[in-house]
């Protein structure tokens, strides 16, 4: 079968640059890369087949002599034919390894062996609005995997230990032949752990954790939002064979407040006031954190009108100063009158006029003029 273009193969034109070069080859080895299709032999044929074209075109003299002799320049004119040895590859194993570490793995670093790190778990804590003010603690309760203490997390039995496994010797990965480089893959003798326990622990049967319920004490800084994440080192799952334990992740929720909305470090409230306060002025009681505040209405105070009471609102988080509290003010209109109550404001209107209404005023000014 004859072999076919190295730049058709990577789809590039013969005067590709190489950054070109490596973004075409890099979306074909993900697409065809054997660790993504098991048991195609057509997708591990064309990832072969990318992965010599690259090895050369990668490298300027190889390419330079693919360019003027073709394969027989890179010693690969036999149909079916390629790279003699592994040593063809030159410097090819370490640009692999920088263009698909992250994706697959660095191979050349350090085996995984036995002792796994623990999974992270996340905890939905809710809290009241009234607790962002201070730092509080609170006590939350979690399932998670423990340490087995009858063998301190090894799995075997009292007095025996696990047996390096003799497959991979204790490495947890062996090496399989993919192409011109070599692909390390967990151990199946051992699940990737490096070693096997034979004689089980009775109370964890072999795993070397066990599920338990634990109280967990977690300190909620002032000023924490909807949605602030808390990471509690250590505080996950226990480890495999000895691993280091996960995190856990307080993630924070507020209640709903019957009378404030928060903004920021800024809260918001509405405050009814009767039309006899707004029009004489009064002082009202109006709610605020943590207890309660006297606010000064001014005589002819209007419905939507936005008081600032500084420093009254909460803190940000890593914060100190506390934002402000808004006061929405609306005139309320009563709904029933007393037949005296009647009287006094219909006496009230035939000695109104607009000069003491200036909304009402501004409002037919305009309408005059539109009318005219």
């Amino acid at each position: 079968m004859a072999k076919r273009d190295y730049y058709e193969i990577l789809d590039v034109s013969r005067s590709v640059d190489e950054t070109e070069l490596k973004r075409s080859y890099r979306t074909l080895a993900l697409r065809d890369h054997p660790d993504r299709n098991p048991g195609d032999a057509d997708a591990e044929d064309r990832f072969k087949e990318a992965s010599e074209a690259y090895a050369v075109l990668s490298d300027p003299e190889k390419r330079r002599a693919y360019d003027q002799f073709g394969f027989a320049g890179v010693g690969a004119g036999a149909p079916g034919g390629g790279f003699q040895d592994f040593g063809d590859l030159g410097n090819f194993g370490d640009v692999f390894s920088d263009l698909f570490g992250d994706l697959f793995g660095n191979r050349r670093g350090p085996r995984r062996g036995r002792g796994q790190r623990g999974a992270d778990l996340r905890y939905n804590l809710e809290i009241e609005l009234n607790d962002v003010l201070e730092a509080t603690e609170a006590q939350i309760q979690i399932p998670k995997m423990r340490p087995c203490e009858t063998c301190d997390g090894s799995g075997a039995r009292p007095g025996t230990s696990p047996e390096t496994c003799g497959r991979c010797r204790g490495s947890g990965q062996v090496d399989l032949q993919q192409g011109f480089f070599r692909i390390s893959r967990p151990c199946d003798a051992c699940a990737g752990a490096g070693e096997i326990v034979h004689d089980r622990c009775r109370d964890c049967r072999g795993a070397g954790r066990i599920e338990s319920e634990q109280t967990i004490s977690v300190r909620v800084p002032p000023g924490v939002d909807e949605g602030t994440r808390l990471r509690l080192t250590g505080e996950g799952e226990a480890g495999v064979a000895g691993g280091p334990p996960g995190d856990l992740y307080v993630v924070i929720s507020l209640k709903r407040h019957s009378m404030f909305e928060r903004d920021g470090g800024d809260i918001h409230c509405e405050v009814p006031v009767q039309f006899v306060q707004a029009a004489l002025g009064a002082e009202v009681e109006i709610p605020a954190l943590g207890g309660k505040l006297k606010l000064p209405i001014p005589a002819g105070c209007q419905s939507g009108k936005v008081m600032r009471l500084k420093g009254r609102g909460v803190p940000t988080l890593r914060s100190a100063v506390r934002g402000d509290q808004l006061v929405h003010v609306f005139v309320e209109t009563p709904t029933k009158l007393t037949a005296r109550q009647r009287e006094l404001l219909e006496a009230f209107a035939e000695e109104s006029d607009t000069s003491v209404s200036p909304v009402t005023k501004g409002f037919l000014d305009k309408l005059r003029d539109l009318l005219e």
